[in-house]
């Protein structure tokens, strides 16, 4: 098993650091055997219930909820900053071009070094707390841009400029599509954005705190954060949870399907989570919406869910294996008009937010994350052979 170092001896962890304890945090939490997460002192998916995208973001930098006029504060002020300087949108054609097989995601971790590199971001070790959350702000704000300009150049259109009197997640639509989305559709993609702002630990989090630890600016935290976020494993799956509905096709086809995957050892995208033991409730609540939007797109992942989750208790029993986020993620965007090449970039966008605070909460710590590792090969020192 690997070993991380005390400063006198090395100390046995679980592999791939599961559960183990690395820093303290007041933003929130995962309790995996309740099925349960929140936001600061609140439940997330209440929060998704009750409020909009801007609330909660205040709610993440600032350790509260905003009151009405705070909050109107908030969002116009925010909405002003979804602006590109200049210089960073002339420079996205030349970027959509050359992540135009790796689509909007890796074109992101570009064009985000571009806009911190072009806005003069410092490294949080140098600034205070107040200049780093400006930072921040700047680009949570400006990352919908990015993303919905570089996949529109992608498909030879043209960028559609982002309107200030829209919200979060309504701009979002509008940017990707050119059209207002109606009222529906966007209360859908913006309570899937808030179920997505944060949720503990996870890979891509760890990462971000880890590279803020080096007193790295901003940009440089979130473009590691990205490139953690890209893989299949984590922020990479929602299009696959699709893609695995396309592959079974019909409900006479479910069960053989499954059991085949299952029993040649494939993994089943939008099933398992590495910290639930019940069911994740981000699938729940996605689940509803999903329902309340109807037709056979939902009944079909609906019978996919139950029959998974039959034969997966079957064939791995104790495992407690359910859908986690990214299946009805999918449903859902895939139901409100988002290409499925834009369903990570979408988890990206809102996730910003969240990575963002923790970067901002582990800036305050001067001391760097530094672990150590198992040697395990030839033991050394071997004699240098003459050449």
């Amino acid at each position: 098993m690997p070993a991380s170092w005390t400063g006198s001896a090395p100390l046995d962890v679980p592999r791939g650091l599961a559960g183990v304890i690395v820093t303290d945090t007041a933003l929130g939490d995962v309790r995996g055997r309740e099925g349960f997460y929140h936001y600061r002192h609140y439940s997330a998916i209440e929060l998704a219930q009750r409020r909009g995208f801007e609330d909660v973001w205040y709610l993440m930098f600032h350790g509260e909820l905003p009151g009405r006029a705070a909050s109107a504060d908030f969002a116009a002020r925010t909405a002003g900053l979804r602006h590109l300087p200049d210089e960073v949108r002339e420079a996205l054609p030349a970027i959509a071009r050359a992540s135009a097989v790796s689509g909007p995601s890796a074109g992101l971790r570009t064009a985000l070094s571009l806009l911190g590199a072009s806005a003069g971001f410092r490294p949080v070790y140098d600034i205070g707390p107040d200049r780093r959350r400006t930072d921040a702000l700047a680009v949570c704000a400006a990352v919908p841009t990015l993303l919905t300009a570089l996949h529109r150049l992608g498909q030879g259109l043209e960028p559609v400029g982002p309107r200030d009197d829209l919200p979060f997640a309504a701009n979002y639509l509008y940017m990707l599509t050119g059209a207002e989305p109606d009222a529906t559709r966007a209360r859908a993609v913006e309570q899937y954005l808030i179920s997505t702002i944060d949720h503990g630990f996870n890979a891509s989090t760890f990462t971000a705190r880890v590279v803020a630890s080096t007193g790295a600016d901003l940009a440089a935290c979130l473009v590691a954060a990205v490139g953690a976020l890209s893989g299949p494993l984590h922020g990479g799956a929602p299009s696959r949870a699709m893609d695995t509905l396309d592959a079974i096709g019909t409900p006479d086809r479910i069960d053989g399907w499954i059991r085949e995957q299952v029993l040649a050892g494939g993994r089943i995208m939008g099933f398992g989570h590495p910290v639930y033991r019940t069911e994740d409730p981000r699938s729940r609540m996605l689940r509803s919406i999903a329902q309340g939007f109807g037709g056979p797109l939902v009944d079909f992942a609906v019978e996919v869910e139950r029959q998974v989750e039959a034969i997966l208790a079957e064939l791995k029993p104790g495992r407690e294996l359910h859908t986690n986020v990214e299946f009805y993620a999918g449903v859902v965007m895939e139901l409100c008009g988002l290409p499925r090449e834009m369903f990570t970039p979408t988890f990206c966008a809102a996730r910003m937010v969240g990575w963002s605070a923790n970067i901002l909460e582990q800036a305050e710590d001067a001391k760097i994350i530094r672990p150590a590792a198992r040697y395990v090969g030839t033991p050394p020192p071997h004699p240098v052979p003459a050449p």
